[in-house]
């Protein structure tokens, strides 16, 4: 029998066909492909096809792209529809006979290695051969039909026909074409029947295994858009995706056993699934790994594997890991610290919208570090946003206006944007309450300045308080109310302010109009002049030579005078000047910031 069906093989090119699918049956792979060179050779299609196939899998014969398209090619010009339709998805990895460049250089890898000098699509081949196969009833080349309508060049885009050829893929049963009209439905959903049907087609298309429906499934079951809200079924289906290779999910799935959300937390299997999806191109992954190492927890920070992490971010395109790196650059962590290189990846994230930055990267040029070139940059950003109604950017605008940063200075332009912002912004309120009662920008009007900057002080912002309380001490812009100013001071005292913790003692030494408390005015006179307050420890002093005794060491009195004659009479200052340094987002490169994005 055998011979027989040898014989018949020599001379049939079917029969060589049939012939080659039982030694392939036997794990004759080289001894089939001989058979089916004879029928492809003979003009057959189906045999091209296989040949065609064999060339690209490597099975029977070495692996060589440019062999099977050339008998793919020859099989497709027949009509056989499968070669059509591998063809058209060859196209699409910029494999055909008119970009053979990558297989004539010796590229190694196979047709899915995603080498980085792989050629680019041929989106008009593709939509070639896959029209070819769509309209012979190909649900997979429907699918890719609805791709290149998609996703091709600009000038071959049509949703209209996209969809289509997607609904028709999708209606014959192609996972693929069930994602796409999918997504083709959801262009345009807006209730929650559209919505439902997004999710029909999704459990379609994840049936079939793919990665994204299951991501984007589990995204909607975690919304409960089209479905009823589930969380545990939403990690369910983030994990299936996260195994099935979404990038998207692994993050998701990470995430969620870092944080223990609706599963055991597990630091070293979250780590593990993030570092996949972040060496796989995940930008937020690595952000996250970044910000993981940067923090720490259990074990101290490691900067420098947080700086990496940072780093790739960054590079893909991440605005917060830009700023997280310019951070650790501005306070040396991890890295040597380098101004310039935290301005260059300050601007870098500032430029990719990210505020916070630009503000950081605004401290920084204040500070009198960084390229002085970008200051034009950030004030020019600070007033376009201004002018559109940000109020935080007209506050920072004001600040660059007050302070001549990127700008010629000009108090009075300085002052109208801090209006505009004091509707919503704290920091602008007392700002602009200090100029009119200063009269600096404006005319001066101490009651409405203090009026505003009462507004700061009721909103919790402690210099609003330490100023309001100066104001009502001194019955500016209003009656005194040494009570009252009493209660703000010491409030500030207790947070810290050492401004406050002088006048406070001040004012317990009988220099108010409320009852002395000669211990407590000592212990806060004590406390302000510890923390290098100059008039503090000259009133310690004169104390001290005067033989004033309020329960203090005086060792420690008697030593005031060196100290101030030391420090040439430096005084704890709150001028405008210091503005920028204090209200730009609160940051001084002297304390270093917080590890985050």
């Amino acid at each position: 029998m055998a011979l027989l069906q040898n014989l018949a093989a020599s001379f049939s090119p079917r029969a060589a066909l049939s012939e080659a699918d039982r030694l392939k049956e036997r794990g004759k792979n080289a001894e089939a492909f001989r058979l089916l060179g004879r029928a492809a050779r003979a003009g057959l299609a189906e045999a091209q096809y296989r040949v065609g196939t064999c060339y690209l899998e490597g099975k029977g014969v070495p692996l060589n792209r440019s062999e099977a398209v050339g008998w793919l090619e020859q099989a497709a010009e027949q009509g056989h529809v499968k070669s059509q339709a591998q063809l058209a998805t060859l196209c699409l990895q910029g494999l055909s006979s008119s970009n053979k460049a990558a297989e004539a250089a010796g590229q190694p890898g196979s047709l899915f290695s995603g080498n980085a000098l792989a050629p680019e699509p041929d989106f008009a081949g593709a939509a070639k051969w896959a029209h070819r196969a769509a309209s012979a009833g190909s649900a997979d080349a429907q699918a890719i039909l609805g791709f290149v309508f998609t996703s091709g060049p600009a000038e071959m885009r049509d949703l209209d026909a996209a969809d289509y050829w997607y609904r028709s893929s999708a209606v014959a049963g192609c996972p693929q074409g069930a994602l796409g009209f999918a997504l083709a439905l959801a262009r345009q959903a807006k209730t929650e029947a559209q919505y439902a049907k997004v999710a029909h087609w999704l459990r379609q298309a994840a049936k079939g295994g793919l990665p994204t429906a299951l991501y984007l499934l589990g995204v909607m079951t975690e919304r409960g858009t089209g479905v009823p809200a589930d969380p545990a079924q939403a990690l369910a289906l983030f994990r299936e995706a996260a195994e099935q290779g979404s990038h998207a999910a692994q993050l998701r799935w990470g995430l969620a056993l870092l944080r223990g959300e609706k599963v055991k937390a597990d630091m070293a299997a979250g780590e593990s699934w993030l570092r996949k999806a972040a060496l796989a191109g995940e930008a937020e992954a690595a952000a996250h790994l970044g910000d993981l190492y940067g923090r720490g927890g259990e074990l101290p920070p490691n900067y420098a594997e947080a700086t990496a992490w940072f780093r790739r971010a960054a590079a893909a395109g991440h605005a917060g890991a830009a700023r997280a790196l310019g951070m650790l650059y501005l306070t040396g962590a991890g890295v040597p610290r380098d101004a310039e290189e935290a301005a260059h990846w300050l601007r870098i994230a500032a430029e990719r919208g990210h505020k916070q930055a630009e503000i950081d990267l605004a401290n920084l040029l204040m500070s009198g570090e960084g390229a002085a070139e970008d200051a034009s940059r950030v004030r020019a950003r600070f007033e376009d946003r201004a002018g559109a109604g940000d109020l935080l950017a007209a506050f920072n605008f004001g600040v660059c206006l007050a302070e001549g940063f990127g700008i010629e200075r000009d108090e009075h332009k300085a002052a109208e944007w801090f209006r505009r912002a004091a509707e919503g912004v704290v920091d602008a309120q007392y700002w602009y309450g200090r100029m009119l009662v200063e009269g600096r920008g404006v005319a001066p009007s101490a009651k409405e300045g203090r009026a505003w900057i009462a507004r700061a002080a009721e909103a919790g912002m402690m210099e609003a308080k330490v100023a309001l309380a100066g104001l009502l001490f001194e019955g500016i812009g209003g009656a005194p109310d040494h009570a009252r100013a009493l209660g703000l001071f010491g409030e500030a005292a207790e947070a810290g302010h050492v401004g406050a913790m002088y006048a406070l003692g001040m004012m317990l030494s009988g220099e108010a109009d409320v009852p002395p408390d000669p211990a407590a005015a000592q212990r806060w006179l004590q406390a302000a002049a510890e923390r290098g307050h100059g008039e503090a420890q000259r009133t310690l002093g004169q104390q001290s030579a005067q033989g004033i005794k309020g329960g203090n060491d005086p060792g420690q009195t008697s030593a005031w005078p060196e100290r101030v004659a030391a420090q040439g009479g430096k005084e704890v200052q709150n001028e405008l000047s210091d503005l920028a340094m204090r209200s730009l987002g609160g940051f001084r490169p002297e304390k270093g910031p917080p590890l985050h994005t």
